[in-house]
């Protein structure tokens, strides 16, 4: 008897080569014996190729951008909405100036619409050339009691901060593949998908940040045959604009009580973990990971 036609099939992961000279995630070639310690220290966290930002304008990405430049970065695409790359313009200015020998391009564009984010990436190839980095910033928050929260409310605050960070990754993914360009994926999850923060309710953001832990180990999975590496960092309370304020005193209060360290990140502290993950050499064997930062406030 033949096969039933109409019974359904699944798909079969396909994991990488076990031959490392057919392998797209070869283990990295050591350093030359004539190198000096100074060299091999350099080398050890290299970045290279060009990159592309979504939420680019924020200070978190920027402050991000311009360690990964410090580090080596060729080029550089910046994706956010238009008033936040006017409001961000000097400190973008100042990153030209800075590394004159690396290429910028600001982009318009809104992670939740498919189409915007397509031909951000396209713009950005054509004037940098093939990307090797995807780091997600992308992201908003909205703090209210669950039971008076509009099902539109909870809607948007899954598309920007998953949905967006998912159609950014497949597109800059399947350009990698079409281009046989391994690369590195960076999304951005936070302290909030890893447990209920307190004492603010926000459960949106909570669960589109848990989602995106999920979303980076699946496509860790699925996508290292290609020679793409995807990792995420959860950033714990960080000590910018949006966390400042009269209001917020009594909120900044609580989470420093409930943090070992007793203080707030600097956005300039996620700097290492964002370079390791997205260098060519420190983070070649980095695959599913998800880095903590938040000064040990999940030990409780």
């Amino acid at each position: 008897m033949g096969s039933d036609p109409k019974a359904p099939t699944i798909p079969w992961m396909r994991l990488g080569e076990l031959n490392p000279e057919s392998s797209l995630t070869p283990p990295p070639a050591p350093f030359p014996a004539s190198n000096s310690p100074a060299e091999n220290a350099r080398q050890r966290f290299a970045v290279s190729g060009n990159a592309v930002f979504t939420g680019g304008a924020g200070t978190l990405a920027l402050t991000s951008a311009r360690a990964l430049l410090e580090h080596g970065l060729e080029g550089l695409a910046l994706l956010d909405l238009p008033a936040s790359l006017t409001k961000s313009k000097d400190y973008i200015a100042s990153l030209e100036h800075d590394f004159p020998n690396s290429k910028f391009i600001s982009i318009p564009c809104d992670v939740t619409i498919e189409s915007e984010v397509q031909s951000a990436i396209q713009t950005a190839t054509t004037h940098l050339g093939n990307l090797k980095i995807l780091c997600c910033f992308a992201g908003i928050v909205n703090c209210v009691p669950s039971i008076e929260m509009s099902l539109e409310d909870y809607k948007r605050m899954q598309d920007v901060n998953t949905t967006g960070a998912w159609i950014a990754a497949q597109t800059v993914a399947r350009q990698m593949i079409r281009t046989h360009t391994p690369g590195k994926i960076l999304l951005v999850s936070s302290i909030s998908g890893h447990r209920v923060n307190y004492p603010q309710p926000q459960l949106a953001y909570n669960i589109s940040k848990a989602a995106l832990l999920n979303m980076k180990s699946c496509l860790a999975a699925e996508w290292a045959p290609y020679g793409i590496h995807v990792n995420s960092i959860s950033p714990g309370y960080m000590d910018t604009v949006l966390n400042e304020g009269e209001g917020l005193a009594g909120h900044r209060g609580v989470w420093a009580d409930r943090n070992p360290m007793r203080r707030m990140g600097q956005p300039c502290e996620l700097t290492g973990p964002v370079v390791l993950l997205c260098s060519d050499f420190g983070g070649s064997y980095l695959n599913g990971v998800d880095v903590v930062v938040d000064g040990g406030g999940l030990v409780f």
